[in-house]
């Protein structure tokens, strides 16, 4: 028994996957990567009757930290994450918004900003975190070893990987922090990516074209 449960909830029309993960003894939560439609977040947070404690960001795109300040002043929820590379991204979240035409987007920075290295707890759970940049120059990973489970916002996707042709991407860091950071936690790691279907470790290195073994 792992103890951690997750349940996705897509939001924006970006179609992001925000998770709502929490320990299975304390029912204590966090949400990660609240994009937008902070409405459906917090029902889906009634659904599971779990008490949310803090928001987690992988990344500073509008699509995954469009939500935040507003969730964080609806909840009282402090704000954890990213790299503070990401900075200046979520410093310009009102200016992405009015860019998408999604307006009241607020700009939004962490209490806490992470590095490689770091941990997060969620109730009585430990997350390791990974600093992995390419998509984004400050973004994050978050590890829950005992359940092999990788929330890996835009860094991964089923087939594919993240976008690169954003302010500050860059694609052979990207394929870097991929191979160095994810890789070696083990074939058998299932992941959560930032929109789309979840995968494994094992079956991107057979089959995703960009990072498969021998690509």
């Amino acid at each position: 028994m792992s103890g951690l449960k997750a349940a996705i909830q897509q939001v924006t029309p970006f179609v992001q996957n925000c998770s709502v993960i929490w320990c299975e003894k304390t029912s204590r939560a966090a949400v990660v990567d609240p994009g937008g439609e902070i409405d459906l977040i917090k029902k889906t947070i009634e659904k599971y009757q779990v008490e949310p404690e803090k928001i987690l960001l992988t990344h500073g795109h509008l699509d995954h930290a469009g939500g935040a300040a507003d969730l964080a002043d609806d909840l009282a929820l402090p704000v954890e994450g990213p790299h503070e590379e990401d900075r200046f991204l979520l410093e310009g979240l009102e200016q992405q918004g009015r860019q998408y035409g999604l307006p009241g987007v607020r700009n939004v920075l962490p209490g806490r900003w992470l590095a490689d290295g770091d941990t997060v707890s969620v109730g009585d759970l430990t997350l390791d975190v990974l600093h992995c940049p390419g998509h984004t120059p400050g973004h994050v990973v978050f590890v829950h070893a005992p359940s092999r489970l990788i929330i890996a916002g835009d860094v991964l996707f089923k087939g594919s990987i993240g976008r690169t042709d954003f302010p500050r991407g860059d694609h052979e860091t990207l394929l870097r922090s991929i191979r160095e950071k994810l890789w070696p936690l083990g074939q058998d790691y299932t992941f959560l990516p930032g929109h789309g279907p979840m995968s494994t470790i094992g079956e991107e290195r057979q089959s995703n074209p960009f990072v498969r073994d021998g690509a």
